[in-house]
């Protein structure tokens, strides 16, 4: 926290946005009319899912990096041909280990193996070593490697390859470029959810280190930036300030950011590339009507 709020642009790390006050908040926004990504993506799913579980094929083992609730990942272990397993790799031990009681629930003869830890990192991924399985397929939905700069993206898809053999899969989703004013609203909701949840960093910091942020003296900015093709997530200070935090003072100007999430957009062409730089073969996607949004299904190399 400390470095990042230490930096000429100070920032925060998006993955600490999502303890479990943060993840609930997150829930709520996928339901935001605004917020047109998740039903757009779950109506991707809806119309295509066999066609899906047909490239996947009979015997997967599925690997979801990230998984939070795990909702999204359940309608594709149903639709698929005897799965081996299901790994979900989580920061939120609350969230995660809930979402493993309902899974073993609803479908007993699944083996599910959680993770909890940060999959950025190899160590979240070790114990994926011992589960054998026919094909592994990494199911990365919700367009979250939007939330990488392009570097952090390739390394992350990197990652995801070295864990994965010659033949196995990913699905994966991302939003699409398109209207600023669409791009905008999803980010700075009517009902201010959105606000609350990235708020929800500086409350988290107050009670985990002892900081003394009031959170009434900063507000939630989002826009989108054309040239990079990202949305930013801001916490604007509202007044020229100081934050005491670890025994270190924080000084804020009026109008000073810190800068808390990206969600970058992609293009068809480019997102096929950036899979071909990273170990990955794109072999089929598929798109809502607007082509707002797409679910990318590739092999590794």
């Amino acid at each position: 926290m400390l470095d990042g709020l230490s930096g000429k642009q100070k920032t925060l790390p998006c993955k600490y946005l999502y303890d479990e006050t943060g993840s609930r908040l997150f829930e709520r926004i996928c339901e935001l009319d605004d917020y047109y990504l998740t039903r757009t993506e779950a109506a991707i799913f809806a119309e295509h899912i066999a066609d899906m579980a047909e490239y996947i094929g009979p015997q997967a083992l599925i690997v979801e990096p990230g998984a939070g609730n795990c909702e999204k990942v359940e309608p594709l272990l149903e639709k698929l041909a005897a799965p081996r397993g299901y790994f979900p790799i989580d920061i939120s031990p609350e969230i995660l280990l809930a979402a493993q009681s309902r899974i073993n629930a609803r479908l007993p003869d699944l083996e599910v193996r959680a993770s909890v830890g940060d999959f950025t990192q190899a160590d979240a991924w070790q114990p994926l070593g011992d589960l054998p399985a026919h094909r592994k397929v990494v199911f990365f939905p919700g367009s979250t490697i939007g939330n990488f700069v392009p570097l952090q993206a390739e390394a992350l898809l990197e990652l995801f390859a070295s864990n994965l053999d010659c033949g196995d899969g990913l699905l994966i989703g991302t939003d699409l470029v398109k209207d600023s004013v669409v791009l905008e609203r999803a980010y700075c909701d009517s009902e201010h959810v959105t606000e609350e949840f990235n708020k929800n960093i500086l409350a988290r910091i107050n009670t985990e280190l002892s900081a003394d942020f009031e959170l009434s003296h900063f507000a939630h900015r989002a826009f989108y930036h054309p040239l990079r093709q990202r949305v930013e997530m801001h916490l604007v200070s509202l007044t020229k300030q100081c934050v005491n935090l670890a025994g270190t003072r924080l000084d804020f100007a009026e109008g000073e950011t810190i800068h808390t999430e990206n969600s970058h957009k992609y293009t068809l062409d480019g997102f096929s590339d950036l899979l071909r730089r990273t170990g990955f073969t794109p072999i089929k996607y598929w798109t809502d009507r607007k082509q707002h949004y797409a679910i990318h299904f590739a092999q590794a190399r």
